[in-house]
């Protein structure tokens, strides 16, 4: 049965997407030790395997978001413009993971 997403969802996620504020949480754990989190990522990071972006950020993607839908990546799987990433990382992270994520892939990776 196809449903609508209520105004106040669908605002909140327009905002999101026109006025990133880093990582967003969508969820904690109970001991508030990991989190589920959309992270912002560079452009730079577009081109490049799910595999590369959890070696040299430490986190783990859950999923992303490409074009409206939810995808499960393998870590085969190559970021696209516009994907929206959904990563577990540890709270005490939170801010080397956004450092990462903006900074782009390092020079003469993998």
């Amino acid at each position: 049965i196809p449903t609508v997403a209520t105004v106040r969802w669908t605002a909140d996620q327009m905002l999101r997407r026109l006025l990133p504020s880093g990582a967003e949480p969508l969820w904690t754990d109970p001991t508030g030790g990991v989190q589920l989190a959309e992270v912002h990522t560079s452009p730079a990071w577009v081109g490049h395997k799910i595999s590369r972006l959890q070696e040299e950020t430490g986190v783990r993607v859950a999923f992303l978001t490409r074009l409206g839908e939810a995808v499960l990546p393998t870590s085969q799987t190559v970021l696209q413009e516009g994907d929206l990433v959904h990563v577990m990382m540890r709270t005490d992270e939170v801010e080397k993971v956004e450092a990462a994520f903006a900074k782009g892939p390092e020079e003469g990776g993998h």
